[in-house]
C-alpha cells in the first residue's frame, strides 16, 4: 500500500518539531538561569564570609585570584576548605 503525503501533513510535522524544539530550549534556559542564580548567590555569600573571617581575625586567608576562584566555585564549603588549608 502506498501512502500519499499531503503538503499539510509535513507542515504539521514541522510545526510540531519547532514547538517541541522551542519548549526544549526554554527548559534549558530556565534551568540554566536557576543554576547560575544559585552559583552567583553562593559565591557572594562565600566572599562575604571570607572577608568577615579575615576582618574579625579568625583567619588570615589572602584575597588572591586562586582563592577567590575557589570561593566562587565552592561557596561556603570553599571558604571552609581555604580556612582549614591556611591553618595548617
Amino acid at each position: 500500500m502506498v501512502r500519499v503525503i499531503h503538503p499539510g501533513d509535513t507542515m504539521l510535522a514541522e510545526l510540531l518539531f519547532l514547538f517541541f524544539l522551542f519548549l526544549a530550549i526554554l527548559l534549558v534556559v530556565k534551568v540554566g538561569f536557576g543554576i547560575i542564580k544559585y552559583l552567583v548567590a553562593n559565591a557572594i555569600i562565600g566572599l562575604i564570609i571570607l572577608w568577615f573571617t579575615n576582618w574579625i581575625g579568625l583567619s588570615d586567608v589572602p584575597f588572591t585570584w586562586l582563592n577567590i576562584l575557589v570561593v566562587a566555585i565552592g561557596g561556603i564549603l570553599g571558604v571552609i576548605a581555604l580556612i582549614v588549608a591556611y591553618w595548617f
